[in-house]
């Protein structure tokens, strides 16, 4: 449910109101708009009287939330949400570029990734130190030695950092780092999702593989119920029937994300096409659609690449993509 103030209604008026929905149980999300305010209701709402509420002289209107999602619903929150690392800013207008290789491989190789990405404008620098991989015989990344080289590249560019966090038996080791990325099959691990909603920190949340854009919002959900409202949401391709590449870049998602929720979206055309020559178009047609920002992998070296280097990027094609977006972003 959600109550929508009227203009100009004083704060001791507000407080009261507040204050007397708590007592009923409910917890209140406040979202301050230039011209309005509305009081998110989470909880058993049931036991609300609709009619009482909306008759009282500060309220403008009350109605009925029918999504299972509450905290990151566009009609708790009108405004758009910007999240905000360091000096970048992400939704709201803000356009973000994140770049890096897949996984971390050596001090040398992540160091060169990171200044490349950075002289062609990327705002933060990605890599895997933790690698969920389907094969128990894969490279499952250098874990903390990786974090360690991250924090290396980071201090030689001062670009933040963005890695997955797979367990929550790992937050220890994460402490410092910038942004938490929880990846596709973690999507729905409640258990890390709620230990993430407890902290001050930025969470980007990758979609699942398979997995609705409900679903997507509810994890997110998790999350903001726990007291966490930093999250980006992340498009990253979803299996269906192609059998040509990796998995399909749903981009019909970033508007319908935007009109559902306010939370900024990004997207990852690396993971969702798998092939490096496709990047390009699905990045730049990203960006056409509305996306927040874009999440790329970048190798210096992807034939010889420890993972995944058939989608990734070349530091050279990466100036090429970052120039072709900053272009489009300028005509929209």
């Amino acid at each position: 449910m959600i109550v929508v103030l009227k203009p100009g209604v004083q704060q001791e008026s507000r407080d009261q109101l507040i204050t007397w929905l708590k007592n009923l149980g409910l917890n209140i999300h406040i979202s301050e708009g230039c011209y309005q305010t509305v009081l998110g209701l989470v909880g058993d709402t049931g036991k609300v009287d609709m009619d009482l509420v909306e008759s009282l002289d500060i309220v403008d209107s009350v109605k009925r939330i029918s999504e299972p999602f509450k905290c990151c619903n566009r009609k708790f929150h009108p405004e758009d949400m910007v999240v905000e690392v360091g000096s970048v800013k992400i939704g709201g207008g803000n356009f973000c570029m994140i770049a890096g290789p897949c996984s971390v491989e050596s001090e040398e190789q992540v160091v060169a990734v990171a200044k490349a990405v950075k002289a062609a404008g990327a705002d933060l620098l990605r890599g895997g130190a933790f690698k969920p991989r389907t094969s128990p015989y894969d490279f499952p990344g250098l874990r903390a030695e990786g974090l360690e080289l991250l924090r290396i590249a980071r201090a030689e560019t001062g670009l933040p950092i963005v890695t997955e966090i797979m367990s929550a038996s790992d937050l220890d080791l994460f402490e410092d780092i910038d942004v938490l990325q929880v990846g596709a099959r973690n999507m729905q691990n409640y258990d890390l999702l709620r230990e993430l909603g407890k902290l001050n920190k930025p969470i980007l949340l990758k979609r699942g593989l398979a997995n609705t854009l409900k679903e997507l919002l509810m994890s997110a959900e998790y999350i903001m119920a726990n007291g966490n409202e930093q999250i980006i949401l992340c498009e990253r391709g979803i299996r269906t029937y192609t059998d040509y590449t990796r998995n399909t870049l749903d981009l019909a998602a970033v508007p319908m994300l935007h009109e559902l929720s306010h939370l900024p979206v990004i997207v990852d055309p690396s993971h969702a096409t798998g092939i490096s020559r496709l990047v390009r178009p699905m990045a730049k047609a990203a960006t056409a659609c509305g996306a927040d920002g874009l999440i790329i992998e970048v190798h210096n070296d992807p034939i010889h690449a420890l993972c995944d280097g058939a989608q990734s990027l070349t530091p050279e094609e990466y100036v090429t993509v970052a120039q072709e977006v900053r272009r489009i972003r300028e005509i929209l």
